[in-house]
């Protein structure tokens, strides 16, 4: 397919239909882009990958404003709303989707930048047992794990858990 248009415009669709959203947009011949991770799920002590939306909610649409119908974008399964300022579609910058698209890796992933966090940093925990906790990052361990100190019953416990659960704070 071919497509002619070069502005981006932001598409919020219903919750957990990015990809029906993706779909029914493609059959009406607008390109869409809608940037993927692979987030790392634990269950039952078993971890996978999972492909989740980068943006959850939202994703991209390339409309040429002259020559397609772009107001049926909103009426479309699986869209809530084509993102507007005012009457017309709010036009993303250029450089936002080509920069998504230099951090995919070869299956089309988009690789999550990491932060980089010295002992001492403040941390919160975003998932897990200790979710909403606040700790001071102490360091790397072996493979994707962090120790942590956190504060628990009045004192500082080290906690050793997985990367990906952790921010800086």
């Amino acid at each position: 397919m071919n497509f002619a248009a070069t502005n981006w415009y932001v598409v919020q669709t219903h919750p957990h239909s990015e990809s029906r959203a993706e779909l029914h947009l493609s059959r009406q011949g607008f390109e869409v882009y809608l940037p993927k991770y692979l987030k790392r799920r634990r269950h039952a002590r078993k971890s996978d990958a999972v492909a989740v939306p980068l943006f959850p909610g939202y994703l991209f649409v390339a409309i040429d404003l002259m020559t397609q119908r772009w107001r049926s974008v909103s009426s479309t399964i699986g869209v809530t709303r084509l993102v507007c300022r005012g009457d017309a579609p709010a036009e993303l910058p250029p450089d936002v989707i080509a920069g998504l698209r230099q951090r995919e890796d070869g299956q089309g992933f988009v690789q999550q930048l990491q932060y980089v966090l010295s002992p001492g940093d403040q941390i919160r925990v975003v998932d897990g047992a200790f979710s909403d906790f606040l700790g001071l990052f102490e360091g790397m361990t072996a493979g994707e794990r962090v120790a942590v100190l956190l504060d628990l019953l009045g004192r500082k416990v080290r906690v050793v858990m997985d990367a990906e659960v952790i921010e800086a704070a």
